[in-house]
């Protein structure tokens, strides 16, 4: 009687440990559908850029900017944002004049990717880059920077390759 019981315990415990362990893995199955909210990143200005024209040197537009100067800024870019202001815009600064590629990846809205040689002068263009999009969007040409602005913003202030740019740290 007493090997009967002690049989009986055994799988007692091996059923409670089963059931224990499916409610367990259950319950992180469940927690792990669940979506995480992050705060919305806030703008910050960093700077101030102005595009001039290249037919007669007058001002065509003027932004503040977030520079994004390190591998992290430069990979993450406007990334897990939902919104930018019209006047408002991101320019990255690399070390090296090469060809730069640009996707939109966790970009949650449309963009205007203008590439930016190292005379700072305007080289190449991709208009509306479509948000979450993770095509590559290659310069063309060796670059030294780029500026990101809310889509359809270049064609509004009518810029070309050869128009340039100027900007200040704050």
């Amino acid at each position: 009687m007493l090997k009967y019981q002690s049989k009986m315990l055994m799988s007692m415990r091996v059923l409670v440990l089963f059931f224990s362990s499916f409610f367990i893995v259950s319950s992180c199955k469940t927690e792990s559908k669940k979506e995480i909210k992050t705060e919305n990143i806030a703008f910050t200005k960093e700077g101030e850029l102005m595009v001039s024209s290249a037919e007669n040197n007058s001002k065509l537009a003027q932004f503040d900017i977030e520079i994004a100067e390190t591998e992290y800024e430069t990979q993450t870019g406007l990334m897990y944002r939902d919104t930018m202001e019209e006047n408002q815009g991101m320019l990255f600064i690399f070390d090296d004049v090469a060809m730069h590629s640009f996707y939109m990846k966790n970009t949650h809205f449309a963009l205007d990717i203008i590439y930016i040689d190292e005379n700072l002068k305007i080289a190449s263009f991709q208009k509306n880059a479509k948000p979450f999009d993770e095509t590559g969007l290659s310069s063309g040409i060796p670059i030294k920077y780029v500026l990101e602005i809310n889509a359809g913003l270049s064609d509004k202030m009518g810029l070309t390759v050869g128009d340039s740019i100027s900007y200040n740290k704050l």
